[in-house]
Order: C-alpha cells, then structure tokens, then sequence
C-alpha cells in the first residue's frame, strides 16, 4: 500500500492547529466575550437589631436570632462573567423584617432589660446591589462542559435598602394597627432638645458579603444556595438606637393624635392592650445600642441559566482517527 507522507503531515499540522484554535476560541468566547446569566432566588431572612435576640448582651450574631420571626427573601439577578473565575452581578430583592422583645427567653442575664422594655416592630424590605463574584475553584477544572460540576464562590458588593419600621398601636376602642415609626421620633430626632438627633433615613447604604456554591444540572442550568450577610449604615431599621427622652416633649412637637401614640409605643413595660401605660422609663435610661448597627442575612437557594452558551461549547476537540 502506498502511503503519501506529506499529505499525511499537512493533515496533522491541520488538525493541530484547528484543535488549538477551537480550544482557543471557545476559551475567548468564555472568558473576553463574557456569558451572560440570570436567575431566581428565594429563602429565609434574618433581622439582628436592638429589638429580641436571646440571652445576655444583644449583639448582631447568630446567637440573637428568634426563628419565630423568620422571613422569606425573594429576587431576582444578573451576572456577566467576562471570566469564568470572576463575575459581576446585580439583584433586586424583597423581603420583611421583624424584631419582638417578647420573643426574648429570659435567664436571668443582661437580656432581661429587653424583655421588659416590650418592643415590637415590622418592616419591608427592598433592596439593590451589585457585586462582584469570585470562584477560585475554577482554576482547578477542567474544559469539559458545566454539567454537574461544583463551583464554589465568595461576593461581596455594595447596595441600598429601604425600609419602614412599624409598631403595633392599641386604640382605646380595642383596635389595633400597625404605624409608622419615624414620623412619631420617639427618641427625640428632630427635637431641639435632642440637637445631635436628626431625622433618620428610610433607606441605607449597605455592604453585603457572602458565600454560595452552585451545581450544574445541565450545561446552562445550576441550581445553588447563598449565606449573605448585610453591614448596614443605620441603626434604625427597628427604630430603637440611644436613650430615653422625656416623654412631655411628644405632646410639645406631635399632634395629639401622635402624641398618644408616641406615648404608648415608646416603650411598653407591663403593657397591657386598651389601657394606658403607667410605667415610665427613667430620663436618659439606655433603650437601644448606638455602638453597633443594624443588619440582616439571608439563606437563599438559587437556580440560574446562562442564556448564550452552547452545551458542549467547552469540551475539548479532538482529532478524527486514521486507520
């Protein structure tokens, strides 16, 4: 059998170069063009604030969560991937918020001033923020596809939320309902007597930081689940902050109506629905901790699609068998 050698090589050489240009190619496509994704996302929502936690010290950690009062988180997000290790997105979430004292589980420690204190609040939650995404695992994979592959991630981005602490008020008439907290300044804000005081935002800057993994069920489809943290830039997301005031001042700077709602909501010992509240504070007399803000996280199980990448676009080419 006669064999043409150099036909053989220039089909080699052919092969070669193709097979280096494809892989060349498809990495480009996937880490200069950018993939793009989007998603869905939903799980519980957590509030560390001032008001319940558990025993001791309030803090903003784990330990002073009160599952009753758990949430559900919902949004949605877009992620552009100009590398496979490193992409950016942007969400939008909705969520609630809620912190209740009477939640507290007393023994005998610092938690019991709390307790008392009988505080209670809810608010929505709306939030927008863009991060950036880095999944340090990619460096050990192999161009082979997505489909069932773990990848691991950290984010971490900044944002805004809204928000709107309400508290329950309890009418004479044995109605009750939920009302706006900030227009009552039931810790002075505003009041020339309280000149470092001022009117608190309803809407924060905030940094979240996080950790997820994602599996791949097919090649443009994973689902994944999230711990995100939010540091916030307010200690107002349940209303509470600094110390006492006077409580005659609401009656100087409120109308009456608010006036008689301040007067109940702003602190609520012994507080009993319908009937007024005869225990008084002491003037100055810390009810919240200014050192330290408010935050909230999230557990959110994700599932995303990547909309332009083609199954197999990154398994490897290979050249056709002679015999």
């Amino acid at each position: 059998m006669r064999t043409i050698v150099p036909g053989v090589r220039t089909l080699v050489l052919i092969c070669l170069f193709s097979t280096l240009g494809l892989r060349s190619f498809s990495q480009s496509i996937t880490t200069a063009n950018g993939r793009l994704e989007v998603g869905l996302g939903i799980g519980p929502l957590f509030f560390l604030g001032d008001l319940g936690g558990n025993h001791g010290v309030g803090t903003r950690f784990i330990k002073d969560v009160n599952l009753p009062v758990t949430n559900l988180a919902k949004g949605i997000f877009v992620n552009i991937y100009p590398a496979e290790w490193l992409g950016f997105r942007v969400a939008l979430n909705q969520g609630k918020l809620e912190g209740y004292d009477s939640l507290i589980n007393v023994k005998g420690g610092e938690e019991i001033y709390r307790k008392v204190r009988n505080l209670e609040f809810q608010s929505p939650l709306w939030e927008a923020y863009a991060a950036i995404e880095i999944a340090p695992t990619v460096f050990l994979e192999k161009y082979d596809g997505f489909l069932g592959k773990i990848r691991p991630y950290g984010v971490a981005g900044v944002g805004i939320f809204k928000f709107n602490p309400k508290g329950k008020y309890y009418a004479p008439d044995g109605t009750s309902r939920w009302v706006d907290l900030q227009p009552l300044h039931l810790e002075g804000q505003g009041f020339a007597e309280y000149p470092d005081r001022k009117p608190y935002k309803l809407s924060s800057l905030e940094i979240p930081l996080g950790v997820g993994v994602k599996y791949y069920i097919k090649e443009n489809m994973y689902i994944g689940f999230e711990v995100m943290h939010r540091k916030s830039f307010t200690d107002y997301v349940d209303d509470v902050s600094t110390t006492y005031i006077d409580n005659t001042l609401f009656a100087k700077y409120l109308t009456p109506q608010q006036a008689t709602m301040a007067n109940q909501l702003y602190y609520r010992e012994g507080f009993v629905p319908y009937q007024p509240n005869s225990n008084r504070p002491s003037l100055n007399e810390q009810r919240g901790n200014p050192k330290q803000n408010d935050s909230f996280f999230s557990s959110i199980f994700r599932m995303g699609w990547r909309l332009n990448t083609m199954p197999g676009e990154l398994k490897q080419m290979r050249c056709p068998a002679y015999y």
